[in-house]
């Protein structure tokens, strides 16, 4: 009889449990991957949005990053592409068309591998955008 008694109180225990772990609302699991990232270089490859300028996001997806992704072997650790949308302010035009970033874990490492491969990235630009892109390149801190 005791144990017709213990084993549902167990069950709900554990299910009540386990419901707990559950990510909450408004939690992001972009937390705990920021968390793998902290201290890496992070290299931003932002294309400005300007009137009349083209941007074709697949070529770029399918074949300038890969490329770039490519030089870089075992420093990269990952690679984003962003589609730009829209600006954060109503009204006021795109900031930019796309973003790329590569996520590298040595910055030196990064530029050696880049420098004897910078014009062929270079000459690659006409095959996807007519814009000059602006490079940040930061580290993770959180």
């Amino acid at each position: 009889m005791k144990f017709n008694l213990i084993l549902p109180l167990l069950l709900l225990t554990t299910c009540f449990v386990a419901s707990g772990q559950e990510k909450q609302p408004g939690k992001s699991h972009q937390h705990d991957i920021s968390a793998n990232e902290k201290g890496l270089i992070k290299i931003s490859i932002m294309y400005p949005y300007a009137e009349g300028k083209t941007f074709n996001m697949e070529y770029y997806e399918t074949k300038h990053m890969p490329m770039v992704a490519g030089f870089l072997g075992p420093n990269l650790v990952k690679y984003t592409i962003e589609k730009g949308l829209s600006s954060g302010i109503p009204n006021q035009p795109l900031p930019y068309m796309a973003i790329g970033i590569f996520y590298v874990k040595s910055l030196s490492e990064y530029q050696a591998a880049i420098a004897p491969n910078r014009d062929a990235i270079r000459a690659d630009f006409k095959n996807y955008t007519d814009v000059m892109p602006v490079i940040l390149v930061s580290e993770v801190v959180k």
